[in-house]
């Protein structure tokens, strides 16, 4: 499976380290959050290697939504587990939540399509930055802390009419950006192809943190260091 690599199993629960969960977020989802950095002060696991590994160990099932409740800090054993109530979660040993999914509708297994959804999901995802965030930021006249800049995933959710033969692809379709004061809350609705054909739609939730004032000098800045780091980590 391929995201062997990007976590531990320990004693019947999951580890992600911080090395682990850096190389998911800059090789697989093309995210260059610093968050993610293994030697960041707030450092946390990519929401969407959660993601991952729930379809990876429950399947893709036709309609799901994910709620991201916690952040998740370096190699915390973690317990991926369906209640008795048909939900997901994601919790350490203490019982603290971190994801919580619900679905329903029929299920695949099938590893191919498993993966071939996620890899194009969380491509998707990694785009947050500067594709979709920059513009509407800037429409806004506001900006994350340039020092200290934080995008918090909350939610995410898709509906799928079929399963079968699936070959996903997905796109932007529409994306807002709600000021309330310093927080700002950023919603990105896609649709998604197969074979050129529309099988369904989706949407993903973003909480930025400490806006201030738009400056197009930082945020030049901002933009090259992400460009400078892709080119670093791919060259």
């Amino acid at each position: 499976m391929f995201l062997d690599e990007f976590h531990t199993p320990a004693g019947g629960r999951v580890c992600i380290s911080a090395e682990q969960a850096s190389r998911f977020a800059k090789g697989v989802a093309g995210d260059y959050n610093p968050i993610h950095n293994p030697d960041a002060r707030r450092f946390c696991v990519p929401g969407d290697l959660l993601f991952a590994l729930v379809l990876g160990r429950f399947g893709l099932s036709q309609r799901m939504d994910f709620r991201f409740l916690n952040m998740v800090g370096d190699g915390t054993p973690l317990c991926f587990q369906e209640g008795d109530d048909g939900r997901i979660r994601v919790c350490d040993e203490g019982g603290k939540c971190y994801l919580e999914v619900e679905r329903s509708g029929e299920v695949t297994r099938d590893e191919a399509v498993v993966e071939a959804f996620t890899r194009c999901y969380v491509a998707f995802s990694g785009k947050n930055f500067p594709h979709y965030l920059k513009p509407l930021m800037e429409a806004q006249g506001v900006m994350f802390n340039p020092r200290r800049p934080l995008v918090i995933y909350d939610s995410m959710g898709f509906s799928l009419e079929r399963l079968d033969d699936l070959a996903p692809a997905l796109e932007l379709s529409n994306s807002s950006l709600e000021v309330n004061g310093k927080r700002g809350d950023c919603l990105l609705e896609f649709r998604i192809q197969s074979g050129g054909e529309p099988i369904g739609i989706g949407s993903k939730k973003l909480v930025v943190s400490g806006l201030c004032d738009y400056d197009p000098a930082a945020m030049d800045e901002i933009v090259a260091e992400f460009y400078r780091l892709k080119a670093a980590y791919e060259g």
